[in-house]
């Protein structure tokens, strides 16, 4: 038979050790709940990112531009606005890629600036 000394030196290891996997598992949790959040922070500093890329290169290549937009320039813009990944800016190119005169054109750029500085997220 185990002395009462050893029992109750193998119940505090014990309890220790439960102690330990509880605390450990609630650092474990907030922890992955931290990398959420951060890996969520970073997705959208990625989106921002490429918008404001996208809206930089639009202003300099479109609407700075003193003559026509070649189709270099053009093709380079489609794959820009693409690779947002953002249906609605897609959308929204469109509009102002498929306007038939000038007015509807300006008007669809003013609307495609004005989405892209909506989706700009702050942290």
């Amino acid at each position: 038979m185990a002395k009462p000394k050893t029992i109750f030196i193998l119940i505090v290891i014990i309890l220790l050790a439960a102690g330990g996997n509880v605390f450990l598992g609630f650092k474990y949790f907030s922890v992955v709940k931290e990398f959420r959040q951060t890996q969520t922070a970073l997705e959208t500093q990625k989106t921002n990112d490429k918008v404001l890329e996208f809206t930089k290169f639009f202003i300099e290549e479109v609407l700075k531009a003193e003559t026509e937009v070649d189709f270099e320039t053009r093709l380079k813009l489609e794959n820009a606005v693409r690779d947002l990944g953002d249906g609605e800016i897609l959308a929204q190119w469109q509009k102002f890629v498929d306007s038939r005169t000038e007015t509807a054109a300006q008007e669809e750029v003013k609307n495609l600036l004005e989405l892209l500085v909506g989706k700009i997220r702050a942290r």
